[in-house]
């Protein structure tokens, strides 16, 4: 084999094998990333990619495989080797020690205490160099609890850099960030991608494939479909790689005028499990056949406010009325039986019950009511019935609905959940993050559902952190940003800067 043409490939896995109890994580993935390019690793969550990249990176071991790094067979039992080797990660939840500084938290763990004692100055002024030199804007003595998100995640970047690897892995970093945030992050990567570096980019949204990869590796099932030149190949085309068939990346246009006023928020103040101010002083309206989506970076009071809504937790002050009645302190149950319906955050928190049933969970609702109960036993056909149904119209892949819920996968889970909810005919829907952890196909038919309930007349409020599910779906957004609306445009694309700016407190005039 040519040596030199070995070298220019920096990281070869061959034939990776990764199992968990009961789960195939990885079944033979072959994985070629080369010297100094930006190698994406798209799928859908739960197709394999960041146990692939944790296995490289020394956080797993494989149960077969070779992986062969700068031409030599190499296996990382931890991270630590993997870095003394140059390889960096980033991963998707930061890692990071909120009490301590941003020069503490880049050398923590790496030299011994009294070198690091003799040496803080001089490790604030290189990091205040590699800052300048990537426009990173990092202060060396700033805490981390003072940093917002994007700061987090250029610290994360930063660390790597301090100790510079040859190949960094970053694990879905742009999920937490603003537009803007993810632009300059994208531009710092090209830099650092010119500089030499090898990126490799865990991701499910194609637009940024699109945007930052030289080349993408598709994994589906927790196999590797195909790898190509990103200039060659179309969203539509990854798409399909993505999920096995084609998805139609357009939505139907809205049609018929908006009604009354079926949801009136006045006031709201909500506080969060640590007893401060998560919903501030909230006020806005949902009208029949419209999507109002609420955008805003994670953390922002989203949370509070749907589970206020939902009746799921207490409010501090404010008035809640639905269909002109008052439902600020009424009970879930009380508020279902009023046409409310609710696609919770965290489906396996709030919105299925893990061992029972794919029929059970149809009935969480009524299974108390007609015509699934009658003198307090169940009518077992008159479930299946009504199961087999849901399961033909929302295209719910089982093989039976009396398998537990469990045995599903989280795509065809959030279908049962989105099933049960709009199989009520509610008069107002609360849809809070509804494709999370979905795959694309399944997040196309659960976008398609909720426009056909607005066009039969719901009044829908959809919660995401997804900015473009915001502008696809919703009729106005509102922008959420610490507790308070800070904003409010209509789904034009051409303000997606702006919405980006107020996502992150800034006051923008539209």
């Amino acid at each position: 084999m040519d040596m030199k043409n070995d070298y220019e490939i920096i990281l070869r896995m061959e034939n990776m094998v990764k199992t968990f109890p009961g789960t195939v994580a990885n079944r033979d993935v072959n994985l070629e990333v080369r010297k100094g390019e930006i190698h994406c690793l798209l799928g859908e969550n739960g197709a394999g990619k960041t146990v692939l990249m944790s296995t490289l990176y020394g956080l797993f071991q494989p149960d077969s495989g070779q992986i062969i790094y700068k031409g030599e067979p190499v296996h990382f039992h931890s991270p630590k080797d993997a870095i003394q080797q140059n390889i960096g990660m980033v991963h998707q939840h930061f890692m990071l020690v909120p009490t301590m500084t941003v020069a503490e938290n880049v050398i923590l763990g790496q030299y011994e205490p009294w070198k690091v004692l003799n040496d803080m100055e001089q490790v604030s002024n290189k990091i205040r160099e590699i800052s300048e030199k990537f426009n990173l804007q990092i202060d060396p003595d700033a805490f981390v609890r003072d940093l917002s998100v994007g700061e987090q995640q250029r610290l994360e970047l930063l660390k790597t850099l301090y100790h510079w690897v040859d190949l960094l892995i970053l694990d879905e970093p742009t999920a937490v960030l603003t537009p803007q945030e993810t632009e300059g992050l994208l531009r710092l990567l090209r830099e650092l991608s010119e500089e030499g570096l090898t990126i490799i980019f865990i991701t499910h949204k194609l637009e940024e494939v699109m945007q930052i990869s030289d080349r993408v590796t598709v994994l589906r099932d927790g196999q590797d479909v195909a790898t190509v030149n990103t200039a060659d190949t179309s969203p539509e085309q990854l798409a399909r790689l993505m999920v096995g068939r084609d998805v139609l990346m357009e939505l139907p246009d809205r049609h018929g005028a908006v009604g009354d006023a079926v949801l009136s928020v006045k006031n709201l103040v909500v506080e969060n499990e640590r007893g401060l101010i998560a919903v501030d002083n909230l006020s806005f309206e949902v009208h029949e056949r419209e999507v109002v989506g609420i955008a805003g970076v994670s953390g922002n009071g989203q949370t509070e406010l749907a589970l206020a809504l939902a009746g799921l937790t207490p409010i501090s002050s404010g008035e809640i009325y639905l269909d002109n009645q008052d439902a600020t302190h009424v009970t879930p149950r009380q508020l279902s039986q009023n046409g409310f319906a609710h696609v919770p955050e965290d489906r396996h928190k709030m919105g299925i019950i893990l061992p029972f049933t794919v029929s059970e969970n149809f009935i969480l609702h009524e299974f108390k009511d007609q015509p699934y109960a009658q003198h307090g036993l169940l009518k077992e056909s008159i479930i299946e019935e009504n199961s087999t149904r849901l399961v033909e119209k929302y295209d719910v892949r089982l093989a039976s609905v009396d398998e537990p819920i469990s045995s599903l996968s989280g795509g065809n889970q959030q279908k049962v959940v989105v099933a049960r909810e709009l199989n009520r005919n509610p008069r107002f829907l609360l849809v809070n993050q509804p494709t999370r952890g979905i795959d694309i196909g399944a997040t196309e038919f659960v976008r398609q559902q909720i426009l056909l309930q607005r066009d039969a007349g719901t009044a829908v409020l959809l919660i995401s952190t997804e900015l473009e599910e915001i502008f696809h779906l919703s009729d106005r957004i509102l922008v959420m940003f610490e507790g308070k609306i800070v904003g409010e445009v209509p789904p034009d694309r051409g303000l997606i800067d702006e919405v980006g700016l107020m996502m992150a407190g800034k006051e923008v005039r539209v």
